[in-house]
């Protein structure tokens, strides 16, 4: 499936800007050094798997560089929390979850990055408009039992919501046994 305009997403981040046109007000990009809006692209490349469009960009006032990145927006998706609370999907506080179970562990950016974009697939080719939280956080779970045990058991205490420590020794042997048959 190719890519449209209406597609994409405009959000700000430090210096790189994650652009897009939405509707068409946000056709113009501010050059994050001048401000000038006057640009021209001049490389785009797919990147992760073609769900995201770099664009490398040049002022035309001050001749600074940047990169604008274009990405599918998911509209509407919205979570439904264990309370019954409905909140919308984001992606920023799945990746923030997942660095905090990663943090100190041997494990890459874009391993992290990898596993985001495997989870939004999944769950955006699944539910159209709502999605438990529960579906996200079992993803999130499968993915860091593949990839790290100690992160594993870190996001697992917090999203199982262990309250003893006997909960948490449960959960270490039960990842022990699943290691052993594999």
């Amino acid at each position: 499936m190719g890519l449209t305009p209406q597609q994409f997403v405009a959000t700000k981040n430090a210096d790189t800007f994650r652009s897009g046109a939405c509707g068409g007000a946000n056709r113009l990009m501010r050059c994050p050094k001048c401000g000038h809006q006057d640009d021209k692209v001049i490389d785009s490349r797919a990147s992760r798997e073609g769900s995201t469009i770099r664009r490398r960009r040049q002022c035309l006032e001050c001749s600074h560089r940047f990169t604008t990145y274009e990405e599918i927006e998911h509209e509407g998706l919205m979570v439904i929390k264990r309370d019954g609370r409905r909140e919308e999907f984001s992606k920023e506080k799945l990746i923030s979850g997942l660095k905090k179970a990663c943090q100190k562990r041997p494990i890459s950016p874009k391993v992290i990055g990898d596993l985001v974009e495997q989870i939004v697939d999944e769950v955006t080719d699944k539910y159209d408009r709502e999605v438990p939280g529960m579906a996200i956080g079992e993803r999130v779970m499968e993915g860091l039992r593949r990839i790290d045990p100690v992160a594993y058991v870190r996001f697992a205490s917090v999203y199982r919501r262990f309250e003893e420590a006997t909960e948490f020794v449960r959960e270490v042997k039960n990842l022990e046994g699943k290691n052993d048959t594999t």
